[in-house]
């Protein structure tokens, strides 16, 4: 038994862990980048906005409104997560992306149809902030590229959550849509109004 305890060193040394759980090797970082903006009631309310803020914009912009908006959010969220991972700081994080349910929550409630410029300005300056977060937030051990693969794609997946809610708003009842839409708008504006004061 003695003469095989060097055996049993030897294989305990060059033995490589498991991989078996998720949050473990290269899926580390695209579980967590995805994980991040689903987590974050912030950070939900204001995906799902954004894409009522496109359904809303459709009916005026056209079509485009449904994938330029959610698109210019996107872009401009990944710049703002390799700032957060650069460690650039960025002050008002926190106000910012609370600020940004309530803005675009009122945005919405108005009813005003911004020109596509203008909402693609907007959801992408607000963008910045939500970005700089998840890529502060990083673990240490993520693939920064998995983690921002990760984070793009849920966001984008919930983008198309606040799509599908106002064209299916549109479908059930055109002529409430707008009014649907707005009312939806303004429990976003709420919630972050209360996200605010908390």
């Amino acid at each position: 038994m003695i003469r095989s305890l060097p055996l049993v060193a030897l294989l305990g040394l060059i033995a490589t862990p498991a991989l078996a759980h998720t949050g473990v090797g290269p899926t580390a970082g695209l579980a967590s980048g995805f994980g991040h903006p689903i987590g974050g009631l912030d950070h939900l309310l204001a995906m799902v906005a954004v894409g009522l803020l496109a359904a809303q914009g459709a009916a005026t912009s056209g079509r485009r409104a449904l994938w330029a908006v959610p698109a210019a959010f996107v872009g401009l969220m990944v710049v703002g997560g390799v700032l957060g991972m650069s460690g650039l700081p960025l002050p008002m994080v926190e106000l910012g992306i609370v600020g940004s349910v309530l803005v675009l929550g009122v945005v919405i409630a108005l009813g005003r149809h911004l020109p596509l410029g203008a909402a693609m300005a907007l959801v992408g300056a607000l963008a910045i902030f939500h970005g700089h977060a998840h890529g502060t937030e990083m673990p240490l051990a993520a693939n920064g590229l998995l983690y921002g693969l990760g984070f793009a794609l849920a966001t984008s997946l919930l983008h198309a959550a606040g799509i599908g809610l106002g064209l299916a708003a549109s479908r059930l009842d055109e002529k409430r849509a707008p009014l649907l839409i707005r009312v939806g708008g303004g429990a976003i504006a709420t919630a972050g109004l209360a996200l605010m004061v908390l």
